[in-house]
């Protein structure tokens, strides 16, 4: 023991003694039973030289890595089956695929986070089945908690976190779980655990928001652009009686001189009031054209055009006075004389903003100036008073298409004209410096 103390002792002075050395691999080999656990431990102590640039290099990234080795794997399971069509057939061959290959299912958690991530490209990503079949690729019964020790202590929490990943994907494309996906939770991770009060969430507040909206935005827009227009007016216009008015449907026709000239789409739509409202406007006070203001459907964003005129000063405006009998049951208008305290406040904390009335509104798949007055001179067949009326147009800088009508390489729009001067601009100088090189 002394020995071995002095062997370490010397060591670490950098003081190379043979003959201790000799002494103790001589009393190791004489004396085996007298050697305890500590004098093991006290001899097994080396130095241990290691560079810290090199821990540091290869402490965290190594399980990064591999995820991104795997992640990348999957990428290319799926690129792989799907090379000539990304169907629901396609993706749910892969799933077979990797679920067949390995009875333990390894790197399922990674499989089924690019398997999510894939779904959108491949149609899938509201439709049911799928999602339930993508669950039942975890392994069962592994991760159901057998004691209140593990459920408290989140058992398997990296699996659990991708099982409510998986029901979060469903609940932002609104797709609400069966019973078929209560039973695979319960199999997979039981009763108590995250994913099963993830889905029982889902299940108590999606029925009370299914059927909120009256007016629903159907899944399918149609791929007419003319009707596509008509549901995007009436869902704008406040009126049910409001005429949705097809002016110039898309159509190519060619002149007398052989040229193709391309009529663009132009749908409007105006409803009785507003006709009424039109028809009393002052002649001396001009109306506008004003656009493009832009309307999301989904995922689909479409530009309409309003007709509408500045609000009258406060001297000027007239109140209309409501019929009483016009509505029975729901009055428009009460006179009450009810005793009020000096210290009430009639007064209210809303801004009321006169924005001016709005007479009509279009859609068309080329807002320049030329379509829309083109509209405006259709709209002068069912209101004449047009045109005695001046109009001027505030057309903003912007995108003036119907989304998925016209082909983006038409070049409509102020882009496509701002192009085609500059275009003329470099022409004319070019053609003024070669004239100049020739003189």
């Amino acid at each position: 023991m002394n020995c071995a103390r002095c062997l370490l002792r010397l060591q670490s002075l950098g003081i190379v003694v043979p003959s201790v050395r000799a002494a103790v691999r001589y009393q190791l080999a004489t004396a085996p039973s007298r050697i305890t656990p500590h004098d093991t431990c006290s001899q097994a102590l080396r130095p241990f030289h290691g560079s810290t640039v090199h821990c540091q290099r290869q402490a965290v990234p190594a399980d990064q890595e591999e995820k991104d080795k795997s992640l990348v794997t999957y990428d290319d399971l799926f690129e792989r089956v799907s090379r000539e069509t990304k169907t629901k057939a396609a993706f749910s061959r892969v799933l077979d695929v990797f679920c067949n290959r390995d009875i333990r299912r390894r790197g399922h958690v990674e499989f089924i986070y690019a398997a999510l991530k894939k779904m959108p490209e491949f149609g899938v990503e509201r439709d049911l089945t799928v999602y339930n079949k993508l669950l039942d690729v975890f392994p069962k019964e592994v991760f159901v908690p057998r004691n209140f020790i593990q459920r408290m202590y989140n058992h398997y929490p990296r699996q659990q976190e991708c099982g409510v990943q998986l029901l979060e994907q469903m609940e932002n494309y609104g797709i609400m779980p069966n019973m078929e996906t209560k039973v695979l939770i319960v199999q997979i991770f039981g009763e108590k655990s995250h994913p099963m009060r993830k889905f029982q969430r889902i299940m108590y507040w999606f029925p009370k928001f299914k059927n909120l909206n009256p007016f629903p935005v159907p899944q399918q827009l149609p791929e007419d652009p003319v009707d596509l227009a008509r549901l995007s007016l009436g869902r704008i216009a406040n009126d049910l009686d409001a005429k949705v008015t097809v002016y110039q449907t898309p159509c190519t026709d060619t002149t007398e001189s052989g040229e193709e000239v391309t009529y663009p789409l132009l749908v409007g739509i105006q409803s009785p009031g507003q006709m009424e409202q039109l028809a009393g406007h002052n002649p001396e006070r001009p109306v506008f054209v004003e656009g493009p203001f832009p309307l999301w459907l989904r995922k689909t964003c479409v530009y309409y055009y309003t007709l509408r005129a500045d609000p009258l000063p406060p001297g000027q405006k007239v109140e209309d006075r409501y019929d009483p009998e016009r509505s029975f049951y729901y009055p428009l208008q009460l006179d009450l004389d009810l005793d009020r305290d000096l210290g009430d406040d009639d007064s209210f904390d809303v801004e009321d903003v006169d924005e001016g009335p709005v007479f009509a509104m279009c859609m068309t798949s080329q807002g320049d100036q030329a379509t829309l007055n083109h509209w405006i001179s259709s709209l002068q067949e069912t209101n004449p008073i047009l045109g005695c009326v001046p109009t001027l147009f505030r057309l903003e800088a912007g995108p003036m298409e119907l989304q998925g009508v016209s082909d983006p390489g038409h070049g409509y729009g102020p882009e496509g004209e701002e192009e085609t001067e500059t275009d003329l601009v470099v022409e004319e100088e070019e053609h003024r410096v070669s004239q100049s090189g020739k003189q």
